[in-house]
């Protein structure tokens, strides 16, 4: 099995190392050694760590943004399953959280996992936290004190097991608890923004959005590998819920 020493002094020593993965881990499961082989020959790893970004997923997000620009300073966002915090660094530049850019609006960004995030600048960060838990929602409603959530972004994802339907059913279950919290704190004309493995809920889960949302559609970002079942989906305009007399 290769040991990585823990004192590289570099990714590039890194990456040479790595490459001797095919022949020295033959311990290894298989789809340990594919894993590895897919960070090797993936642009998005390099940049990620050239960018100081935490993860490749951010560039999901940056590409995803670029088209539909949604992310603009002074915006409120709040990031469900942030760690390790590629998204929640995105949405902290772009909607200056960061306070970056003193002459633009200061956003304010929200980032929630169960695995400890590491702080990022500009951002409040609550982990280890449960979101799908009535403590944890009661204290995103504290820290939002009133104010409505401009862009909901959720990439949660729970362990995958390898069986699809299994999967499907249980990211679904998060994306259905995302949705149900988010109609709570989002402001009229909001995004929602939420990953999902495609499967036999799909169709239902849209119907369900553009009940909520004038415009639903399916995002699959040029950062999310061709073979992921992973898709985004997005809504736009959120209408509001209307008042109870």
């Amino acid at each position: 099995m290769l040991k990585l020493k823990s004192n590289l002094r570099s990714f590039g020593t890194f990456q040479t190392m790595l490459k001797q993965i095919p022949n020295d881990l033959k311990g290894r499961k298989t789809s340990s050694q594919e894993w590895l082989r897919r960070q090797l020959k993936d642009p998005y790893v390099e940049k990620a760590k050239i960018e100081n970004y935490r993860s490749r997923s951010a560039f999901k997000l940056i590409e995803i943004d670029d088209k539909f620009k949604f992310l603009t300073p002074g915006k409120i966002v709040l990031d469900c399953g942030a760690s390790p915090g590629g998204w929640t660094q995105v949405a902290c530049q772009r909607c200056n959280a960061n306070e970056n850019d003193s002459n633009a609006p200061v956003g304010t960004v929200i980032g929630i996992d169960l695995i400890k995030i590491r702080p990022i600048p500009g951002a409040t960060l609550l982990s280890p936290m449960d979101f799908t838990s009535d403590v944890s929602q009661k204290k995103l409603q504290e820290i939002l004190d009133s104010r409505l959530v401009d862009v909901f972004l959720s990439d949660m994802a729970p362990n995958a097991t390898g069986m699809a339907s299994l999967d499907h059913e249980q990211i679904m279950e998060l994306t259905q608890e995302a949705l149900r919290f988010s109609l709570q704190v989002s402001s009229p004309g909001s995004v929602f923004l939420v990953k999902i493995w495609n499967g036999g809920r799909l169709n239902s889960f849209l119907e369900d959005l553009k009940r909520f949302y004038l415009k639903v559609q399916i995002v699959k970002p040029p950062a999310s590998r061709k073979e992921s079942p992973e898709i985004y989906v997005l809504g736009k305009d959120f209408k509001g819920l209307k008042k109870r007399k």
